[in-house]
C-alpha cells in the first residue's frame, strides 16, 4: 500500500507571526480531491487555505482548530481510497476535570461525527452541555467559534460579574494582533515626532483632477520621497549591522468591518506614479475588505503608513511599529483650522497633524525630523 503523504504548513506561509488552525473542511475519512481546501490557517495578517496535495482520503488530522503550528510542520495524511482511517488527537485531561464531563462529551460525540480536541477544551473549560450548542461547522458539527459563542452569551448573567457586562470572545486574528503589538513594543523603544502639516496645495491639485485619487496615495507619494531623503527609516535592525532596502515596499494600515486591522503592502512605489499609486491602493483596499487578499499581498513591506484621521483622530502616539520595521507614519484628520503664516497673516487652512514613530535603536530625533520635514514640504509644495 503506498505511504500516506503528508499536508504542511508551507514554509513560505506566513512572515514573522503565529499560524493557527482556524477550521478543518474535512473530516478524517472524507475523500479528498488535490487542490481541493482542506483546512484555514489564519494569522495577524490574512486566513489563508491549506489545499490537498494529492487525491484519496483524509486518514489523520495532526493539527487541530486553534492549535498552533510552525512552517513545515505536518498538519495531517491523506492515504489512498480505502485506506484506514486514525481518530483525532484526543486533548489530556486537565487536571480537577469531574466525571461529569465525560457524559458531556460522550452526548455530544453522539450527535456529532466529532468534537475536535479544541472544542472539548472548551467545553470541559466552561462545563458547557454540547447537546445545548447549535453546531454551524460541516454537517451541524460544533466548532470553536460556536462553542466561543455559548460562552460569550451566558457571560452575562454570570453571578458576581460587572453589572450589565458580558464576554466578547476574542477572534483569532485579534488575538494574533495582540501578540504582535506585545511583541513589538518589548523590542523596540518607541518615540514619536510630531509635525503639522498645510493641505492647501494638494486640496488644489485634487480638486483641479476631479478628485481621482485619494489623500493617502499622495501620503503616499511623499512618504516615497521621504524615504529617498532619510534611508534609515526604510530600514531593519539586526543585531550586527542595519538593513537598508533600495524598494520602498509602504504597507497601508487597513481596518476592517468585522474588526481587526491588516497592512497590505504596496510594492515598489518608487516606481508608480500619483495615478497608478490610487489606482493600487484601491485595488489593495478592496480586496482587503472582501478578505480576498493573497499571502504576497502582506509580505515584504519596509514601511508602513497609518491614516487614522479617516475615523476622526488627531494625534496618535506612539503607534506601534509594525516589526521589524524601523518606522510608521500616522497621518491626523484633515480639518480646516485658523493659521498664522510666516507674514503675520490669519487664514482658514486644511491643516493636518502628522507623526512618525521610529525605533530609536535604530533612528535619532534628528532623522525622524528630517524625515518629517521633507514629508511636510512635499505636501505643501505639491505640483
Amino acid at each position: 500500500m503506498p505511504n500516506p503523504i503528508d499536508i504542511l504548513l508551507p514554509t513560505d506561509q506566513t512572515e514573522g507571526t503565529t499560524n493557527v488552525v482556524g477550521k478543518w473542511f474535512k473530516a478524517v475519512g472524507d475523500a479528498v480531491a488535490a487542490n481541493e481546501p482542506l483546512l484555514e490557517i489564519t494569522t495577524d495578517k490574512v486566513t489563508v487555505e491549506i489545499a490537498a496535495p494529492s487525491d484519496g482520503v483524509l486518514i489523520e488530522i495532526l493539527k487541530a482548530e486553534s492549535d498552533n503550528v510552525e512552517q513545515g510542520e505536518v498538519l495531517g495524511r491523506i492515504g489512498p481510497a480505502g485506506a484506514a482511517a486514525s481518530p483525532p488527537p484526543t486533548a489530556p485531561r486537565p487536571a480537577g476535570r469531574t466525571t461529569e464531563a465525560a457524559p458531556r462529551v460522550a452526548a455530544a460525540e453522539g450527535r456529532e461525527s466529532q468534537l475536535s480536541p479544541a472544542v472539548r477544551r472548551l467545553l470541559d473549560q466552561h462545563g458547557l452541555d454540547p447537546a445545548r450548542i447549535a453546531g454551524t461547522g460541516r454537517g451541524g458539527r460544533i466548532t470553536v467559534e460556536d462553542v466561543e459563542a455559548a460562552v460569550s452569551g451566558r457571560a452575562g448573567g454570570r453571578e458576581g460579574g460587572q453589572a450589565g457586562g458580558r464576554m466578547v470572545p476574542h477572534s483569532a486574528m485579534r488575538r494574533r494582533v495582540a501578540s504582535h503589538m506585545v511583541q513589538s513594543m518589548a523590542t523596540a523603544p518607541h518615540v514619536t515626532s510630531v509635525f503639522e502639516a498645510d493641505l492647501s496645495a494638494v486640496v488644489r491639485h485634487r480638486d483641479a483632477n476631479s478628485k481621482a485619487a485619494t489623500f493617502t496615495a499622495y501620503f503616499v507619494r511623499a512618504a516615497v520621497e521621504a524615504l529617498r531623503a532619510v534611508p534609515e527609516v526604510n530600514s531593519r535592525w539586526h543585531d550586527d549591522a542595519l538593513e537598508l532596502f533600495e524598494d520602498c515596499n509602504i504597507g497601508i494600515g487597513t481596518a476592517l468591518e468585522s474588526g481587526g486591522l491588516i497592512v497590505p503592502v504596496i510594492h515598489r512605489a518608487q516606481t508608480l506614479d500619483l495615478a497608478e499609486t490610487a489606482a493600487r491602493l484601491q485595488d489593495l483596499t478592496a480586496r482587503a475588505r472582501a478578505g480576498a487578499l493573497t499571502q504576497k499581498d502582506v509580505q515584504g513591506g519596509t514601511f508602513t503608513i497609518s491614516n487614522h484621521g479617516v475615523s476622526g483622530s488627531l494625534v496618535a502616539a506612539p503607534i506601534i511599529i509594525n516589526q521589524p520595521q524601523s518606522a510608521i507614519l500616522g497621518v491626523g484628520k484633515l480639518e480646516k483650522r485658523v493659521v498664522v503664516d510666516a507674514s503675520g497673516s490669519i487664514a482658514v487652512k486644511p491643516m493636518l497633524y502628522v507623526t512618525l514613530t521610529i525605533d530609536h535603536r535604530v533612528l535619532d530625533g534628528f532623522q525622524a525630523n528630517a524625515f518629517l520635514t521633507k514629508w511636510v514640504a512635499e505636501v505643501e509644495t505639491w505640483k
